[in-house]
């Protein structure tokens, strides 16, 4: 299992709004961004999927994102293969994704 805290942080839209943004949301749009042909197939991804849910629910709540190390593997791999390298440059977005990387399994 990991535990990982999910911080929070304000940005400002391109309308000058302000929007809240945390760690659920960009590993939310890593996974929803993937190309359809790349997105893993079969029942036993199907319960990954399920579990990815269930744990984002959670963490909402509880801001703790809590994954069983199957979960962990395959959002870990997204993060390496498809995180944006713009994002670098968000230093919000750097302390979320380092938090998530060195999370120590328990």
């Amino acid at each position: 299992m990991r535990n990982i805290k999910v911080e929070e942080w304000t940005v400002r839209a391109a309308d000058g709004k302000e929007v809240k943004e945390d760690l659920l949301m960009l590993l939310s749009l890593l996974v929803t961004n993937k190309k359809p042909e790349e997105l893993p197939r079969g029942l036993e991804q199907f319960k990954l999927f399920t579990k990815i849910t269930k744990a984002f629910e959670k963490a909402q709540e509880t801001k703790i994102l809590v994954l069983e190390e199957d979960t962990y593997k395959f959002l870990k791999a997204t993060v390496e293969k498809d995180i944006p390298s713009i994002w670098g440059a968000n230093a919000n977005i750097v302390s979320a994704v380092n938090a998530f990387l060195d999370a120590k399994e328990e």
